[in-house]
């Protein structure tokens, strides 16, 4: 088969579409046939060399699939081979197959393309999984969404909405807020013109934010610890604005909230699956009618990746940038 190789780290041109060896689905593992890998920060992150894939996970880039099933692995059951799946990965998206835990796997959504449901795993597990099953938003909260025209924020936006949250979102320009709004975005923040401390407040009258889910880190985590409501729950997922800043845990102990950090590409299968199984009850049967959808940007053919790169880079793009093999 074909994938997209990282020979040494580097900017974008370090992505090499190159012949690799078939992988073969091991015991409790389904063979997919790729038609489609979202591109998330992290690819970019692997391919500058600042994020390895886990140990025993697949060497390229991709976190998220859908496809059709090729092959069961031994001890398999449940699946048929010709079945069109979308999939949580720890890596290996970006080719033409990969193997894939089973429990790691899910039906495409009636109503979703196949090459659209290649955005959906990584994106509706990242949220569920921080907002919902850790940081346990409940109707009628606030929760403050940055960067909420990525294909994190869309879905963000809409699965808080349509479970009776207000949302508030931040984004870099008047664009991707307009887009936040017809998701169902409340409160509308330009990072670039705005202080959301400050908007949220307003908006709030000086309520604050029940749920915080952070990609920024370090830069925002005082603004962030201020701007939780009493009982608050942040939830950092990214470190887009480094790794490193002062917590006041006197603010934390006032206002009796916290603060987690938490990742998905390296917990254990046996995680993977319960977040996966969750997924599939409580968001699948949302986007099954209608209520939310996935956000798609573009999609750009597998072996130019470089290009699709370069868009998560200039960030114009809102929801989701798709790899496609055919």
């Amino acid at each position: 088969m074909h994938a997209i190789t990282i020979p040494e780290p580097g900017d974008a041109s370090a992505l090499t579409w190159a012949e690799v060896p078939d992988p073969e689905p091991a015991e409790g593992q389904v063979l997919v046939d790729v038609v489609a890998s979202g591109v998330n920060r992290a690819d970019l992150l692997q391919r500058q060399g600042f994020y390895d894939p886990p140990p025993g996970a697949s060497p390229y880039p991709g976190l998220e699939c859908s496809g059709r099933v090729a092959a069961l692995g031994p001890g398999v059951s449940g699946w048929s081979v010709g079945d069109e799946v979308c999939a949580l990965l720890a890596g290996g998206g970006y080719a033409e197959r990969v193997a894939v835990p089973v429990g790691q796997l899910l039906p495409v959504p009636e109503g979703v393309s196949l090459t659209d449901a290649g955005g959906l795993p990584e994106v509706v597990c990242t949220v569920w999984s921080n907002v919902f099953m850790h940081a346990a938003l409940r109707p009628g909260e606030t929760l403050l969404v940055h960067g909420g025209g990525s294909g994190i924020g869309t879905m963000a936006i809409q699965l808080a909405k349509t479970l009776g949250a207000r949302v508030a979102v931040t984004a870099g320009s008047d664009a991707k807020l307009r887009r936040c709004a017809e998701l169902g975005a409340d409160v509308l923040v330009n990072y670039r013109e705005q202080d959301f401390l400050s908007e949220l407040r307003e908006a709030t009258d000086g309520h604050g934010a029940d749920v915080i889910l952070d990609i920024v880190g370090a830069r925002y985590l005082e603004r962030n610890v201020r701007a939780l409501a009493t009982d608050g729950r942040l939830v950092i997922i990214g470190l887009q604005g480094g790794a490193t800043a002062e917590l006041n845990l006197g603010a934390l102990l006032r206002k009796r909230a916290s603060v987690a950090a938490t990742s998905l590409r390296g917990r254990p299968e046996e995680e993977k699956a319960r977040i996966v199984a969750e997924a599939r009850e409580h968001v699948w049967p949302l986007l099954a009618d209608g209520r939310v959808r996935g956000v798609v940007d573009r999609t750009i053919p597998l072996r130019e990746a470089a290009e699709a790169h370069r868009v998560l880079e200039e960030s114009t793009h809102v929801g989701k940038v798709l790899l496609t093999t055919s």
